[in-house]
């Protein structure tokens, strides 16, 4: 057994992870100041790779949170406290977005076109500046009343243990789930596939959304054992969350890749020029080889790295792929964006790295706040002690967690 006082305390652990937060987010300025001077096109693409990143992550964590609620769940209790916060990073993100205001003409071909498109009338309606930026205050606002809401509900049922607590935030993921459908559905048109304001497509809305769940359930896992081995949430979480984890990790690796082929099957198959250029325009140059990463790395690699039970409870397997599993996600937001500035060939630059490092930075010294500042799990939910007591985790434990927190009896 490890010696409880070679452990860093709750406070050392808040102290470093800020500092290293602080690091990046410094190293993402300086970066984002020079590419601006230098190259504040490539500098607008590798922003809004980033901004889309971070995004689905945040989104992914708002679903699990309100998935949680409506099914009434038990296993997913101890990690709900970690959904919350994750979907509370959403304002910031409001806060992120302001630059792309004024990089969206750079970004966006149909914001400056000189020419009369057809293509474009048909849609003016809908795209155009104005009722652009406002239907991004609109998705802000939805998500971060949502998210906060359901926080909100979280916190004063840690203070008296109500039931009227759990009713509220039930109703509230019944109304929110139809909000977030409808929101994630605009904002992946609007802000990525509108980057082909010619293209169409009835699912992308779809893809976006499997994709963020897909990223938030990994960095979940990883958070989760990340604060088991730490102590915030040691005693709360057993093996079976771990192991429901995994499943869910490989139900959206499938639902993810039952998507992007059927997209591809039914615009393969109908052969129509307003669809196939999306695809014909990366698969040019190394884009081509950047999709069979794709391909193999998020879908293949995960699905048989999941396939045996004993491997989503195995920190030695599931870590790296929870890694991994950021690195594809990224890459696909990569794909989606950055063919249409890059046309010849994929390429990472020194600003996609800063980019991605002043979005992390600024995102993560946040939720560790947040996080740090309030329980690391719901005390007084209902759930709580079913939560503990079927999943494997051992008695003191149970009791240090029910009891000395002041959880249900």
């Amino acid at each position: 057994m490890n010696d409880a006082s070679s452990k860093p305390s709750i406070s050392e652990i808040s102290f470093r992870g800020e500092r290293f937060f602080w690091g990046l987010t410094l190293i993402g300025v300086l970066g984002l100041l020079i590419g601006l001077f230098k190259d504040p096109i490539q500098i607008s693409f590798s922003y809004l790779v980033a901004f889309l990143f971070c995004l689905g992550i945040c989104l992914g964590g708002l679903f699990l949170v309100m998935m949680h609620h409506l099914f009434d769940a038990s296993w997913s209790v101890p990690l709900r406290r970690l959904w919350e916060n994750m979907a509370c990073l959403l304002p910031i993100l409001g806060i992120l977005f302001i630059p792309l205001i004024f990089m969206g003409p750079q970004i966006y071909a149909w914001m400056n076109l000189s020419q009369p498109d057809p293509a474009l009338a048909v849609k003016q309606a809908y795209l155009n500046r104005p009722f652009f930026y406002f239907r991004a205050a609109v998705y802000f606002g939805v998500w971060t009343w949502l998210a906060y809401s359901l926080r909100r509900a979280s916190i004063k049922q840690d203070a008296s243990g109500a039931a009227q607590y759990t009713y509220e935030m039930r109703r509230l993921s019944a109304v929110g789930i139809f909000l977030y459908a409808i929101t994630v559905t605009l904002a992946s048109i609007d802000w990525m596939k509108s980057l082909h304001h010619q293209w169409f497509s009835a699912m992308y809305g779809l893809h976006f959304f499997a994709g963020s769940v897909w990223v938030a359930v990994a960095t979940t896992y990883a958070l989760t054992v990340l604060f088991h081995r730490l102590g915030p949430l040691q005693g709360v979480v057993g093996k079976r969350q771990l192991h429901d984890l995994g499943v869910l990790l490989f139900a959206f690796t499938l639902l993810y890749a039952y998507i992007h082929f059927s997209q591809y099957l039914i615009i393969w198959n109908a052969n129509l020029p307003e669809e196939t250029f999306w695809y014909v325009l990366r698969e040019k140059g190394s884009w081509w080889e950047l999709c069979m990463i794709l391909v193999f790395g998020h879908f293949f690699i995960p699905f048989f790295c999941l396939l045996r039970i004993d491997a989503k409870i195995s920190a030695a397997i599931m870590i790296p792929l929870c890694a991994w599993a950021w690195l594809m996600h990224y890459l696909d937001m990569f794909f989606n964006v950055m063919p249409i500035f890059h046309p010849d060939g994929f390429r990472v630059t020194p600003g996609d790295i800063v980019c991605a490092a002043f979005m992390i930075g600024i995102l993560g010294r946040v939720f560790l706040i947040s996080y740090m500042k309030h329980a690391a799990f719901p005390r007084k939910d209902p759930r709580l002690k079913e939560a503990l007591t079927i999943h494997e985790v051992p008695p003191p434990a149970i009791a240090e967690a029910v009891h000395e927190n002041g959880g249900p009896q």
